[in-house]
């Protein structure tokens, strides 16, 4: 059976994943340093883990299996997770992250790192603001992540 963690200390996308989880019947476990407010619903679960470094991604990657959906920004968390057997793993802008995909995103993620700790002043930053689209494009690719494991 099919369920979802997410790691949801910054997730912009929890609202639209109780939504999708829901509709499905699959649970939910939010996973956060800190205790965060969750539906009061029996299929959404909270873990709150300590606040050590990677807590929060450890506990995820002890957890999931081929059922699991793991939403997450995190890159290196999205690749434990792919390497632990996880059935798909999600970022907040429907980005799904795959075995195909996450060797680039793991390498632009360093690359882009580097930049921006040897760029001085010159306006390199982060990524893009979060858009409706990424939110619309999110609950698309959750949906059919869902019904894809559910299968």
């Amino acid at each position: 059976m099919p369920q979802i963690l997410i790691d949801a200390d910054a997730c912009p996308v929890k609202d639209e994943t109780y939504k999708v989880a829901w509709r499905y019947d699959v649970p939910v476990i939010v996973v956060s340093n800190s205790p965060i407010r969750i539906p009061a619903h029996p299929l959404i679960s909270r873990v709150v883990v300590s606040d050590g470094f990677d807590a929060a991604d450890d506990w995820i990657v002890e957890h999931v299996d081929a059922g699991s959906v793991v939403i997450t920004a995190d890159i290196l968390l999205a690749d434990r997770c792919l390497k632990a057997g996880c059935g798909a793993v999600i970022a907040p802008t429907g980005r799904p992250f795959t075995s195909a995909s996450i060797g680039n995103a793991v390498a632009t993620r360093a690359i882009m790192a580097d930049l921006r700790a040897g760029a001085m002043g010159d306006g390199l930053g982060g990524p893009a603001p979060f858009a409706k689209a990424d939110r619309s494009r999110f609950l698309s690719i959750l949906d059919q992540t869902v019904v894809r494991l559910k299968r």
